[in-house]
C-alpha cells in the first residue's frame, strides 16, 4: 500500500474489503478487471474456485494462476472508483477484458480489438488530468497483448476508443456524427477512465476488448439475444486470454522490458 497517505491507503483497503466480500490480502498480482459477471462466474467455474461478492462488486481468486478476477460494473465513475482502491494493492499487471462497439464496416462481431489510446468523452478522467492530457494504455501491457495475439493468430485490429457515458448514442444523429469525425475505431464507456486514472495512480494497466456489435451498420445495434450469443461464444476465450496476457507481461516485468512503472517490477 502507498506510503504517502496512510490514511488514504487505509480507506481504499476498507473500501475494497466492503465492495467486494473479502480481504485485500486475498488479492493476487495479477488482476483482471471487467464488466461482465459472467466472466467471474466462468472464472470460478473453470478453476473450482469461490465467488465473493460485496455491496459492488464481484471477485474470484485463482492460486494456479495468481490471478484475481473483478467485475466493477459499467461506466466511468466505476472504473475510476476500481482503480483508485486497486493502486493500493500490490497488483503488477492488470488488463481490462471489456466488450465495445465495433466502427468500422470490415469489423465482425468477436474481433478483437486493442485500444492504445481513447478519446475522454465521458467527463470522469477531468478530475485526473487536465483535458489535454491523452488518455494512453500502458506500453507494456498492450505489448503484452498483441504478442499473445499474433501467437495465438487472433483476428484483432488496433486503434483508438471513444469513451462516452451515453447510452442509447445509437438513437442521436448529433452524437453519431461526432463520433465519425473523431475516426474512433471502438467506442465503449470504460476505458478513457481507467488509462487516465491508472497514468495518475502508476498503476499498470491495459486493455483487450471484443468487438460485440457494430451500432453503425444497419441491424448491428446489440440486442438481449446478440448478447447472449457473444456471451455463449466468446466468455472462455476472452478469459483465458487475459490470463496469458497477464503472464506475458510479469515475465516481461521480469526481464526490465521497458514499459511498466518501477512499483511494478519486482
Amino acid at each position: 500500500m502507498s506510503e504517502k497517505n496512510p490514511l488514504e491507503a487505509e480507506i481504499a483497503r476498507q473500501t475494497l474489503e466492503r465492495y467486494s466480500g473479502c480481504s485485500a490480502e486475498a488479492f493476487y498480482p495479477n488482476l483482471i478487471l471487467t464488466n461482465f459477471p459472467r466472466y467471474v462466474d466462468y472464472f470460478a467455474e473453470s478453476r473450482q474456485v469461490p465467488i465473493h461478492e460485496g455491496s459492488m462488486f464481484k471477485v474470484a481468486h485463482s492460486p494456479q494462476d495468481e490471478t484475481s478476477i473483478l467485475d466493477f460494473k459499467i461506466g466511468s465513475p466505476a472504473a475510476a472508483l476500481v482503480v483508485d482502491v486497486c493502486s493500493f494493492l500490490p497488483i503488477r499487471a492488470s488488463i481490462l477484458l471489456g466488450m465495445c462497439g465495433g466502427l468500422r464496416r470490415r469489423y465482425q462481431v468477436g474481433d478483437y480489438l486493442v485500444p492504445v489510446a481513447s478519446i475522454r468523452g465521458e467527463g470522469t478522467s477531468d478530475f485526473y488530468f487536465p483535458i489535454e492530457v491523452p488518455a494512453l494504455a500502458n506500453f507494456l501491457m498492450q505489448r503484452a497483448v498483441t504478442e499473445v495475439l499474433d501467437r495465438e493468430k487472433a483476428n484483432y485490429h488496433i486503434g483508438i476508443t471513444y469513451t462516452t457515458n451515453m447510452r442509447f448514442w445509437e438513437f442521436n444523429e448529433e452524437f453519431k456524427e461526432r463520433l465519425k469525425a473523431t475516426k474512433a475505431q471502438g467506442i465503449e464507456m470504460e476505458c478513457a477512465t481507467l488509462f487516465a486514472a491508472s497514468y495518475k495512480r502508476k498503476f499498470t494497466l491495459g486493455s483487450l476488448l471484443l468487438v460485440s456489435d457494430l451500432p453503425l451498420n444497419r441491424d448491428g445495434i446489440k440486442t438481449k439475444e446478440s448478447s447472449q450469443w457473444v456471451y455463449d461464444n466468446f466468455t472462455a476465450d476472452h478469459v483465458e486470454k487475459g490470463i496469458r496476457i497477464l503472464k506475458r507481461a510479469r515475465e516481461m516485468q521480469s526481464q526490465q522490458v521497458k514499459g511498466a512503472y518501477h512499483r511494478n517490477l519486482k
